[in-house]
């Protein structure tokens, strides 16, 4: 079939079932899927690690892993049934009708080939050779908003920036003009303004080209801002599905209301209440599942849901089509509360903080250049508080918090004090106390556990080392901190490596608790987990901080789940302090205007529309920053000369409240409530 008659239906899965061949026995994964996709619509596929999502990728373009399988179903791709194409048809079909773009593209990008061959190599393919193929390579890259092609076209994959090289796959992706695009987590892992700049880039280059989407996500707001429509798949069946807007604010199968309420949502805190969770886990793979999947974790289940599979019920009205799996639809939104929201919240007493940074430094030399990574920084953080690092990459914020840590050493002239007494610079010269004190959670788990050890050796280590404890009392205290983190005693009993990823950052929590710590360094703890664990995770956060007085230095690039756990919040630009104050009035404003283009770039579960300030090209590099102040270079807000030629003090705007920007605050004030006031 041609490109110039192809189907209404770009993709249509009609009974899709796969299973997967573990020790010896065929277990499900899909369990008769049927879902379609209109030709130049945006279809969403959210639900939890585990539930199929992937697979359902894989599947459709017949890339399973060996010991996968279709056992049953057909799978149509612009009117072709690619069950029934041979090797050529299929390897036709990859190179001409889709395209995916997975999750991390540093893996999708081949490291020791430059940029520009590995776009030349696609054109290649398609008979289009020598500097007509080269010309092709530079215009898709212009395309996908990359400036200079020729410079990256000669470039490695490690000497991009994760948002660059997202492009780049991009860019290979829509290379042989797909007429549909698979996006397996698209956006995980990088910054708000990449991310919404890539997101831009999608959504654009949807119109230009007139092609159909899968969006594979487990963040419901992307979703919600993507696409037309929207799947819930739960088990490997679809629980849900139904426009975007409809199915997020009127969600009909306790599943979706879990997975919403385990957000937070409208700037919610956690002296507010509670995040909601969703109890238990998802069906293992290939379970034999009697009724309704989602029956064991659901607080509206009764004997049906159970033993009987509920049918797909078309709820469609005037709002579109719509089906739930559940036999109680009509009262999905009367889903009790799995986690109490009520909070006991004391005021805190003013006392001494527990950590004190004055005149932080930290150079490396790079290539004969002086890197200033963190420039003179100093804040205190009190007990029990959380203090929210916010920043793209490149900021300085992780260097930061190893500098806390002492795994790397500050420049001379800066002091570090916890309760009073001075750190050493390195991490060998503290004192077992001062070690114990402070502890880390990475955004890579595999960073933090040995591959080698159970999670029972590996938990059982740190309460030996860091609290000092054996015997009965070790093991007591094994089971709270594993039934804290969400993990059964199966758990303990494995490695590493036989976890996944959302796991084994279970673990790595656990085992940054194990020795009381006075301060968690929490580094994108919650980056890779889905939002059910998310909830869990912060929640446990919460509950900790509350009772042991805990204080966390907390760095995310999800804005919502900063301002949920922080009290205080530093944003961080090339290694400075932009901007730093209570976390309320850095969300709310007025802020630098770095902060405010940050915020404008989150997007919005309810969809509402603020204006999206956009910046121009990436964070410069430290080795040789913009004079004046390093923001001037992107700041929609500059207002002349000063700006390139004396550095901004960081200045007391409210009390506690304090901002590095040459405009002064109260016409930052009317300059952000006037953005604010405009039409769009």
């Amino acid at each position: 079939m041609t490109k110039s008659a192809k189907a209404e239906i770009a993709l249509e899965l009609h009974d899709l079932s796969v299973a997967y061949r573990v020790a010896g026995r065929n277990r499900a994964v899909l369990r008769n899927l049927s879902l379609n996709i209109r030709q130049g619509e945006a279809y969403g596929l959210v639900g939890e690690s585990g539930c199929g999502k992937s697979t359902v990728a894989l599947t459709v373009v017949r890339y399973l892993p060996r010991n996968g399988s279709i056992s049953g179903g057909a799978i149509s791709l612009d009117g072709q049934d690619v069950m029934k194409l041979d090797a050529e048809a299929l390897r036709r079909a990859r190179a001409e009708s889709v395209s995916m773009v997975y999750q991390d593209p540093g893996k999708a990008l081949n490291p020791s080939i430059r940029i520009g061959r590995q776009l030349t190599e696609i054109f290649e393919l398609g008979g289009i050779t020598g500097q007509a193929a080269t010309d092709r390579a530079i215009a898709m890259l212009n395309r996908v908003r990359i400036s200079d092609p020729p410079s990256v076209m000669q470039r490695y994959p490690h000497q991009l920036s994760g948002g660059m090289q997202q492009r780049v796959a991009i860019a290979m992706a829509l290379a042989n003009d797909p007429s549909m695009l698979i996006l397996d987590e698209p956006t995980t892992g990088l910054d708000a303004t990449v991310e919404a700049e890539v997101l831009d880039l999608i959504a654009q280059l949807r119109q230009e080209l007139s092609a159909s989407i899968l969006f594979i996500s487990h963040n419901l707001a992307v979703v919600s801002n993507m696409c037309d429509r929207v799947g819930v798949l739960y088990a490997g069946m679809l629980v849900e599905e139904g426009p975007t807007d409809v199915v997020f604010n009127d969600p009909r199968h306790p599943y979706t209301v879990a997975l919403l309420r385990c957000l937070p949502r409208g700037g919610q805190r956690k002296d507010q209440g509670r995040l909601d969770t969703i109890p238990g886990f998802l069906p293992g793979i290939g379970a034999d599942i009697k009724g309704c999947a989602f029956a064991d974790r659901c607080a509206l289940a009764d004997n049906r849901c159970r033993s009987e599979l509920p049918p797909l019920y078309d709820l469609s009205d005037e709002r579109g089509k719509r089906l739930s799996r559940c036999f109680h639809h009509d009262k999905a939104q009367a889903l009790p509360r799995a986690t109490p929201s009520d909070v006991a919240t004391a005021p805190k007493p003013t006392t001494a903080p527990v950590l004190r940074v004055a005149g932080l430094n930290k150079t490396y030399a790079s290539h004969g250049h002086a890197l200033r990574a963190v420039k003179d920084v100093s804040l205190d953080l009190r007990p029990g508080e959380t203090l929210g690092l916010v920043g793209e990459s490149g900021s300085g914020k992780t260097t930061f918090a190893r500098l806390l840590l002492g795994l790397v050493p500050p420049d001379d002239g800066g002091t570090i004090e916890l309760e009073g007494k001075a750190l050493a610079p390195k991490l060998e010269n503290r004192g077992d106390d001062q070690v114990k004190a402070m502890q880390i959670v990475f955004q890579n788990p595999d960073s933090a556990l040995n591959r080698s050890h159970s999670i029972r050796h590996i938990l059982g280590r740190a309460l030996k080392r860091l609290a000092g404890l054996s015997g009965k009392v070790l093991e007591t205290r094994l089971d709270d901190l594993v039934r804290s983190v969400r993990l059964t005693d199966r758990h303990l009993a494995v490695k590493p490596r036989q976890l996944s990823g959302g796991l084994k950052q279970r673990v790595a929590i656990a085992r940054a608790f194990a020795g009381d710590p006075r301060i968690v360094v929490c580094d994108e703890p919650t980056s890779a987990l889905d939002v059910s664990v998310q909830a869990a995770i912060l929640n446990l956060l919460a509950d900790l901080q509350s009772k042991e007085d805990v204080s966390y230095i907390f760095i995310s690039h999800d804005l919502g789940v900063v301002r949920y756990l922080s009290d205080k919040i530093a944003v961080l630009y090339l290694g400075r302090i932009m901007e730093i104050g209570p976390s309320e009035e850095v969300f709310s404003g007025p802020h630098h205007p770095y902060t405010e283009a940050l915020l404008s770039a989150v997007p919005k579960l309810d969809q509402t529309e603020t204006a999206r300030i956009r910046l121009d090209g990436e964070i410069p590099s430290a080795t040789n920053p913009p004079p004046g102040c390093v923001f001037n270079t992107r700041c929609p807000r500059k207002i002349g000369p000063i700006c390139e030629q004396q550095e901004p003090q960081l200045a007391e705007a409210q009390p506690g409240h304090s901002i590095r920007c040459h405009i002064p605050y109260p016409e930052l004030a009317r300059l952000q409530k006037a953005a604010v006031t405009e039409p769009a």
